[in-house]
């Protein structure tokens, strides 16, 4: 024991968030030896509960002396909420599990809103201001996920032992930063210049349209927005990957399902702030400096809102939250002590056992090793394939739910979008929420978790199944699956009646005809007149549509057509949205007891790189190509496209709802069948070490870190 290194301590242990470590007052300072750190005994941790307890770190203690040509004062230290030497008291409050998790939840609600919520909400606005396609403006919503993909694991691997907390700050700095970045376009791109009104009416004169290709520099913005993007999917990696892994190793094991459903949860409702309140920032004139034109409201078609306010509102909160960020310490009081409490249940397996190397995710060179290590787990793996199958439907019906429920039940985009976020949204922060209570409350092992998991999973496939009966009919549609009066062909608009009326297919502005028949706008119906003050506007000489000779209801009196569809017969909606409601819930039950069964299976030095590696295969394999698979899935369901001058297919404007509906619940069904089977076989290979096993952090670092000289005596007189 003796040597010129002086007395070695088995006490010692490497620095690490999960190192169960005393600090002490004492101003003896002893350099670890890794040798002998790795030779020490499982019980060891144990035997130190005996020694006295250090002072807690909620008060300042006085600072360690360092012997001459000693390291530094270790940074792994449980230290005070603060910056620097300002450690108000009043903040220490701030300095808990339940703390971090309040400033966790504002950066993921903060987060949910731009990406989620304004960025989906202005796609379309910004289609029109700067004149770009829609193809073009898949790329900006696809760049976050790309961002996100490439940055993921260096940032988990690199993040696992450095300053977690100062990472979420450095979040906070580029999430804002992207907001503004990305709103930059409306200040540099000058007033908006309203075009001439498109009149939608029957014009019985000749006219004839050219086929005109030019492109607008205004498109060039397109490539700002792209940046604004990346900058956000940059300040999201470290997020959910070092973030989660923080909350997890803050709080003992059985909580952790708990803080970690209520921090995803919340995050959920990003989105549905985002979609408040950039719709109600559209009814605000686009150019606010400038003011509203006379000649344009809201229903008017050229109007376009301010959807660039928002933006700014998010760069300015997210930058403030680098600031509690940047002041909570490395490491939560009390995380010692949790951590020499918590029991291993990383899978057991000879393939995936991590070797021991010091400062692992120090160097370039350990991520080659780390990462193929985590590649082996095969629990894991599997793990990760099940939430990348669930997350294929969550994110391709989160995009098209609301244009389903808009076509299969007849109603506005708008009211079809709220009715989907209050159904989608609430379902699944209860399910998120719900799914962590339960793992917490019954305490349950990784297996079990996955078990639990494994059931809400087959819970969800059966209400699926069910979903196919909440389907609705198509209503009648002239020219798709009604004829004009008798007259022209199935799929062609064209009519004897409407032929001499230069209609444009490019124009959609629905018309439900007094004979119940819905028309694709008030040219293809033959109507000549409106009137302009009604709401909805009343059209009439529409020479489409047969006039009754019987008046069946005071609605239809004194008008031929009014705009906008024809109410549906369909009564399946309430079904429909109480069957979708608890499928949802049922969903996302599973989806905390997944992440904290991947927390579990693994490493403890590999939880932050298991995060990065999950969420880059859960975008790669499912948040990327589900809206990508949906929105084809749909396409194909398509009756009538929109067609311009120039022969290009542009917008679908009528679908088959029958065959849409068939389809959708085809691709949830195949999906979730993948998602069982990959649980399924997770719980079937999953080995836990055996009962008893201490949790191993040896090897991680060698930092210096501080004990007593009490214990020094202690350890050295029992060990001989």
């Amino acid at each position: 024991m003796k040597g010129a290194k002086g007395i070695e301590n088995p006490a010692f242990v490497p620095c690490s968030p999960d190192a169960p470590r005393r600090s002490s007052a004492s101003p003896s300072q002893v350099e670890v030896s890794p040798e002998r750190t790795e030779d020490s005994q499982p019980r060891e941790p144990q035997e130190l509960q005996k020694a006295p307890e250090p002072p807690l770190p909620s008060a300042p203690s006085p600072v360690p002396l360092a012997q001459p040509g000693s390291q530094s004062r270790s940074e792994c230290e449980e230290g005070l909420f603060g910056w620097r030497s300002f450690h108000p008291r009043c903040l220490q409050r701030c300095n808990t599990p339940a703390g971090f998790l309040l400033h966790y939840c504002l950066l993921a609600v903060t987060q949910g809103i731009v990406v989620n919520g304004l960025v989906n909400i202005s796609i379309s606005t910004i289609e029109k201001r700067y004149e770009i396609k829609s193809s073009l403006t898949g790329l900006i919503s696809s760049s976050y996920d790309i961002s996100f993909c490439l940055l993921s694991l260096f940032v988990s691997f690199f993040g696992e032992g450095g300053h977690k907390p100062r990472w979420l700050a450095f979040a906070s700095f580029m999430i804002g930063l992207g907001a503004l970045v990305f709103s930059l376009p409306q200040f540099f791109s000058g007033e908006y210049q309203l075009g001439s009104i498109f009149e939608g009416t029957c014009l019985t004169r000749n006219s004839s349209t050219s086929c005109t290709s030019s492109r607008s520099l205004l498109s060039n913005y397109l490539y700002v927005f792209i940046l604004g993007q990346l900058l956000l999917g940059v300040g999201g990696t470290p997020l959910y990957t070092l973030g989660t892994a923080f909350i997890d190793e803050s709080v003992p094991m059985h909580k952790a399902s708990l803080y970690i459903g209520i921090g995803y949860s919340m995050s959920l409702f990003g989105p549905a702030i985002g979609y408040v309140l950039g719709g109600q920032l559209l009814n605000i004139y686009i150019d606010v400096a400038v003011g509203q034109s006379a000649d344009v409201t809201r229903d008017d078609p050229r109007w376009l809102g301010a959807w660039w306010i928002a933006f700014l509102g998010i760069w300015l909160f997210a930058w403030s939250l680098m600031i509690p960020f940047s002041c909570f310490p490395k490491h939560l009081p009390g995380t010692a002590k949790i951590q020499a409490g918590k029991i291993s249940q990383t899978h057991q397996s000879k393939s995936s056992s991590l070797p021991h190397i010091d400062d692992l995710g120090q160097s370039i060179k350990d991520f080659p090793v780390a990462l193929k290590n985590l590649m082996r787990n095969t629990v894991f793996i599997c793990l990760v394939l099940s939430t990348s199958s669930e997350g294929l439907i969550t994110t391709g019906f989160a995009t098209f739910l609301p244009k389903f429920i808009e076509n299969q039940f007849g109603l506005t985009s708008s009211f079809a979008a709220t009715i989907g976020g209050a159904v989608l949204i609430p379902g699944a922060a209860l399910g998120q929420v719900l799914g962590g209570v339960i793992v917490s409350k019954f305490k349950m092992t990784c297996k079990n978790a996955m078990k639990f998991a494994l059931v809400s999973s087959g819970v969800a496939l059966v209400l699926t199944l069910i979903l196919i009966c909440a389907k609705c009919e198509n209503e009648p549609f002239a020219g798709i699956s009604e004829s004009y009066n008798g007259t022209g062909e199935l799929g062609n608009l064209t009519a004897p009646c409407n032929a001499n009326c230069s209609c444009l297919r490019s124009y959609y502005y629905p018309l439900c005809g007094g004979d119940g028949v819905q028309y694709f706008s008030p040219c293809f119906a033959g109507c000549l007149n409106y009137v302009s003050n009604s709401k909805p506007k009343i059209y009439y000489n529409c020479s489409c549509i047969e006039r009754k000779t019987e008046i069946t209801s005071a609605e239809s009196v004194g008008f031929e057509a009014r705009a906008g569809k024809c109410e549906t017969h369909c009564a399946n909606l309430p079904i429909f949205l109480g069957i979708f409601s608890i499928t949802v819930i049922f969903t996302f039950m599973a989806g905390t007891p997944i992440t904290v069964s991947i927390l579990r299976c693994v490493d403890q030095r590999q939880r932050s790189l298991a995060l990065g590696v999950q969420f880059m295969l859960l975008r790669l394999l499912g948040a990327i190509p589900g809206p990508v698979i949906f929105g084809a899935t749909i396409d194909n369901t398509c009756t009538l496209w929109d067609i311009n001058e120039c022969g290009i297919k542009g917008a679908c404007w009528v679908y088959d709802n029958i065959k849409m509906a068939h389809m959708l619940v085809a691709i949830s069904v195949t999906c979730k069948i993948i998602t069982i089977f990959f649980n399924g076989l997770a719980v079937f290979l999953y080995k836990p070490p055996p009962l008893g096993t201490e949790v191993s952090f040896q090897n991680q670092d060698t930092d210096v870190t501080t004990v007593s000289i009490e214990q020094d005596l202690n350890k050295t007189v029992n060990n001989g």
